[in-house]
């Protein structure tokens, strides 16, 4: 059977499957955005905070994406780290209008960053600057400043400013994504 999976997946006839772990504080918007990547049938109406985590399936035109949503609350942080060595890609989450978490996100990152299952692995991250909407929000340029992400040189990584409820930015972003993947080394 293995001769046939690569011809469809040559042909473009099976999709890849790839793992995905959405990482960030709580009430960052991350359900958010993963419900606003599923298909509009498959959307959920009310968002309600992630405890623990959920997984979450949905399709691109190449990929199937299984993402894990990870809550963001502090005592469900240390999970994250059980999930890293299964992650083929991170989507980190930061609520642009929260100025005083910045610092914690920050942090977060740098842990995630340094954690064996992730340091020396060239996974890509997609940063979404969400929350863009708020009249207080930081741009997606300062952000990044105030995340050092220009620091982050062994690994592909985007931000991108994003207003999850609209669905605004975010399709750009799951470009780069997807994009980034492809040309992994399956």
């Amino acid at each position: 059977m293995g001769l046939f999976d690569k011809l469809a997946g040559w042909l473009g006839l099976k999709k890849k499957e790839v793992n995905v772990l959405c990482l960030g504080l709580d009430n960052s918007g991350k359900t958010t955005i993963i419900n606003q990547l599923k298909p509009s049938n498959a959307q959920a109406q009310d968002i309600v905070p992630t405890i623990g985590f959920s997984i979450e399936k949905f399709k691109t035109s190449s990929l199937s994406f299984t993402v894990f949503d990870m809550s963001g609350q502090g005592r469900y942080r240390n999970l994250w780290e059980h999930y890293y060595k299964e992650g083929q890609a991170i989507i980190f989450v930061i609520d642009s209008g929260d100025k005083l978490r910045m610092v914690v996100a920050k942090e977060e990152l740098d842990t995630l960053l340094n954690h064996p299952d992730i340091k020396h692995r060239r996974i890509p991250i997609l940063f979404f600057a969400n929350k863009m909407d708020l009249k207080d929000a930081l741009s997606a340029v300062k952000v990044s400043q105030l995340l050092c992400l220009e620091n982050i040189k062994d690994k592909p990584w985007h931000i991108c400013a994003s207003d999850a409820v609209k669905g605004e930015g975010l399709q750009e972003g799951v470009d780069w994504l997807q994009d980034q993947i492809r040309t992994m080394k399956t």
